[in-house]
């Protein structure tokens, strides 16, 4: 099957256009993921963490724990590496000529895109509970800002909308897809049964009639046997 408008790109070896590449909506989209990831992770990394002086070590602004701050970090640096990956997967995807090559990545897109919306929803709650849970002492008032750990919540919220989105356009383009290989499938079988039956119409042989059924004088039917 030519891969030529599968799963809404054009057509497998055409020429690459900036303008039209940078106005898809899996690519604005993508970018969007990227941006937050970076907001998320900067945030955490950046002001998330503070220097105890009475502990003597880095702490984590939210209630005072570490592992709200490990999976904010992790979250959106990973969001970050895949949204590069999946712009990048964008980029190539129009080069694919094999119809199941992008089916496949359309799949890896909804799989991916989904479960991080979930992800970070997860995320969203766990730290706005941790935070709320926080109780400012003077140590972190002098040396810690709130700014980046709101930011951080606010911005993990977003994220969640981003990656939803990306997992709905995804899911759209694989029924697109799905919907062009049925009709493509339909078209061809519909094409074959018309050949069939205008090679069984234009046959020179005239219409006989069946066997036995003129034989005797006069034509009709046969008479009623008479006993």
């Amino acid at each position: 099957m030519d891969a030529a408008g599968a799963y809404g790109a054009g057509k497998a070896g055409a020429p690459f256009d900036p303008i039209l590449f940078a106005k898809r909506p899996q690519v604005i989209v993508k970018a969007v993921c990227l941006l937050f990831g970076i907001i998320v992770f900067g945030c955490i990394s950046s002001g998330g963490w503070y220097y105890s002086q009475s502990e003597g070590k880095e702490v984590c602004l939210y209630n005072r724990k570490a592992s709200p701050c490990h999976y904010g970090e992790a979250i959106g640096l990973l969001a970050f590496f895949a949204s590069i990956g999946f712009l990048g997967g964008e980029y190539l995807f129009g080069q694919m000529s094999s119809v199941k090559t992008r089916k496949h990545y359309v799949l890896i897109d909804l799989g991916f895109s989904g479960f991080w919306a979930l992800l970070y929803f997860v995320g969203f709650c766990y730290l706005a509970n941790q935070w709320s849970n926080t109780t400012l002492d003077e140590d972190m008032q002098a040396n810690a800002s709130t700014s980046d750990v709101s930011s951080a919540i606010v911005f993990s919220f977003f994220s969640v909308f981003s990656w939803a989105g990306s997992a709905w356009l995804a899911y759209q383009r694989f029924l697109q897809g799905n919907n062009a290989m049925f009709a493509t499938n339909f078209e061809g079988e519909g094409q074959m049964g018309a050949a069939a039956y205008s090679s069984y119409s234009q046959d020179d042989q005239p219409y006989q009639d069946p066997p036995f059924s003129n034989q005797h004088e006069g034509g009709g039917e046969y008479p009623a046997p008479t006993y």
